[in-house]
């Protein structure tokens, strides 16, 4: 059974999706043109948004039978721009996501191998967040993401578009390898035609 099927789906008479499996393995990867609908077919699999019509299913169950909530608990989108909350802490930022998906925050510990997974070394978990650059914002925005314990699917948008060549590839290979360690599902956006090449265990077109 696909993770995911579309079947006729239309949005807005804009965005006309072929009938798509998406499979439930390896690092998935949607690319295209910009305007291919890529962002858009990621909030419809959120079911941030609903399509005009046609029909999508997660696991064989359409989604219009899921409750939004718990399927956003399940199936997490990250989106390209990294929100913050300034004038806190890292440690702080990681309890106010917690909270709002009413959960325990995490310990010290556990938020520090986060940021040390998506930022390396270089930060702390006590550190204010508006301090950091356009880059770290987004590493610590992934790493908060990734640390939730509710998800079994996580789909980034452009999840390196703020880091340099070398940074990217180093966030990229961490995030596949945790993902693959703990039987999450990746499903990623990118333009970065290398990022693509290197990690991508399949490629939808759109």
């Amino acid at each position: 059974m696909a993770l995911f099927t579309l079947k006729n789906v239309n949005f807005k008479n804009i965005i006309l999706y072929p009938d798509l499996d998406i499979q439930g393995s390896g690092t998935i990867f949607i690319c295209g043109e910009s305007g291919t609908g890529k962002s858009t077919l990621l909030k419809l699999l959120n079911d941030v948004i609903s399509p005009e019509s046609g029909e999508i299913y997660y696991n064989g169950t359409a989604l219009s039978e899921y409750e939004s909530l718990t399927l956003r608990r399940e199936v997490l989108l990250v989106s390209q721009s990294a929100f913050l909350f300034d004038g806190m802490t890292i440690s702080e930022n990681f309890t106010e996501y917690y909270n709002y998906l009413e959960l325990p925050p995490p310990d010290e510990k556990t938020v520090q191998s986060f940021l040390s997974l998506c930022c390396g070394e270089g930060l702390d978990h006590a550190q204010n967040c508006n301090v950091f650059s356009g880059g770290e914002r987004q590493r610590v925005f992934l790493a908060i993401n990734l640390s939730l314990p509710t998800y079994k699917v996580i789909m980034f948008d452009e999840p390196t578009s703020a880091l340099d060549s070398q940074t990217a590839n180093t966030v990229m290979a961490n995030i596949k390898d945790y993902c693959h360690k703990n039987a999450k599902q990746l499903i990623v956006i990118s333009h970065d035609k290398m990022i693509v090449q290197k990690f991508a265990d399949e490629v939808i077109m759109l």
